[in-house]
């Protein structure tokens, strides 16, 4: 099958979009005109209606996440649309589909281009405002807790960060399938939302110490953390025997000395993932995955993304400085259109 567009998106040859002038803050995010993107063999091109906002994102913007090779220069790993270009060899999609999507790069804009397999339907009940929010935390969850990290129903589980966009996804996740939940949070608005989710403790990490708060329950058997740093000797002792610390990203720092021995003595496992350099087949069975597991949740109602804030487009800064000022609990979105 040949590439097949709507007649619209055919007619079209720029689009509006936010790019990164150069490295920096907020400020560098910029409105401009792009030429709109063309699907090659087995990608898909959709008309966007809302962007997630994510700390790779900013990570990028600040010049120190660069894109893959052949990806979008422009952030924006997730967004939510309607299908409006198929490229060659794409059968299980349509025109006006609505789907939502991991992107490889792209979603501050009005069209992104994403392999086909990397699309998801919005789940029956859910606007496509929620569905943005859905691609980019649900697959890193989704992959590192329960694909790398095999959370087991009954197991003690710890997230760091648990009012963000990943924390409460992975509450929610890590509750539905049986785990008993614990996090870590920066005020008592957050950890109160934590515990509305499903955690069982939340842990003022200002007032408290989550090491000893998990040692008095035996240790956690897998700790998500994206804190890095200083976190990380005191995850390895906040873990039970035989624990698994999986690691997603390094906001205090990747580098630090380590005493492995009780790695050995205590039979830990360190293992880790970061989602965007994985192969496009790679994240077609996470994809995969999620529709056959976690999709059902989502449309029974019993799992939901949690929003925090919507920002137009052109406000792309400001959705960035209210992201790192971390007074946000849950998703922030762009709406595109």
């Amino acid at each position: 099958m040949s590439a097949v567009q709507e007649p619209e998106f055919a007619a079209l040859s720029r689009m509006r979009a936010v790019e990164i002038e150069k490295p920096g803050g907020p400020s560098m995010l910029r409105l401009c005109t792009r030429p709109v993107p063309q699907p090659n063999y087995g990608d898909v091109v959709i008309k966007l209606a809302y962007a997630g906002v994510n700390r790779p994102d900013a990570l990028q913007r600040a010049g120190l996440y660069d894109p893959p090779a052949g990806a979008s220069d422009l952030p924006g790993l997730e967004a939510s649309g309607t299908i409006c270009a198929l490229g060659a060899g794409v059968h299980n999609l349509q025109l006006g589909d609505q789907v939502c999507a991991l992107l490889p790069g792209g979603g501050y804009s009005e069209y992104a281009v994403t392999p086909a397999a990397h699309c998801l339907p919005v789940p029956n009940g859910m606007d496509l405002k929620q569905a943005a929010c859905l691609p980019e935390t649900f697959f890193t969850v989704w992959s590192n807790v329960f694909m790398r990290g095999g959370l087991q129903a009954g197991e003690r589980f710890l997230v760091h960060g648990g009012s963000s966009g990943i924390g409460t996804t992975a509450i929610q996740l890590a509750h539905a399938f049986g785990a008993r939940v614990f996090t870590t949070a920066g005020s008592a608005a957050k950890c109160q939302a934590c515990l509305d989710l499903g955690a069982e403790q939340a842990v003022n990490y200002r007032e408290a110490d989550f090491v000893a708060a998990l040692r008095a329950q035996g240790g956690a058997h897998l700790i998500l953390d994206m804190v890095g740093g200083d976190y990380i000797p005191r995850n390895l002792n906040a873990l039970a025997d035989d624990g698994r610390l999986v690691q997603i990203a390094f906001l205090a720092g990747p580098k630090l000395e380590l005493n492995f021995v009780q790695m050995m003595t205590r039979r830990l496992t360190l293992t880790g993932s970061t989602l965007r350099p994985q192969s496009d087949l790679a994240k077609a069975r996470i994809a995969q995955s999620l529709l056959q597991n976690v999709w059902p949740l989502l449309e029974e109602g019993r799992i939901a993304p949690v929003m925090d804030s919507s920002f137009a487009l052109e406000e792309a800064a400001a959705a960035h400085e209210r992201m790192e000022s971390s007074a946000h609990i849950g998703k922030i979105v762009l709406q595109v259109s």
